[in-house]
């Protein structure tokens, strides 16, 4: 599953320049597959058909990863600023 992600970012990046800080780190969180896998449940139900981890994960990438990324990483900054 990783190797799709990793092909699908790898095109996105140019046309994604929000996602391009933390897109190694992206690959690697669990949190980001199952957000995709969730986007991959709810598009296929409105298209009537399984569209497929890969589209799923480029449509996500594209619409949502920025804000994504946005919003776990300064919950993330916040936690290690209370703890310091």
């Amino acid at each position: 599953m990783i190797n799709v992600l990793e092909k699908v970012l790898v095109r996105k990046e140019k046309a994604m320049p929000a996602v391009k800080p933390g897109s190694k780190d992206l690959l690697k969180d669990k949190r980001v597959v199952e957000e995709i896998q969730r986007h991959l449940w709810i598009e296929s139900e409105k298209a009537g058909y399984d569209i497929g981890f890969e589209k799923a994960a480029e449509d996500w990438l594209k619409r949502f990863s920025g804000e994504w990324i946005k919003y776990h990483l300064s919950q993330e900054n916040s936690k290690s600023r209370r703890k310091a």
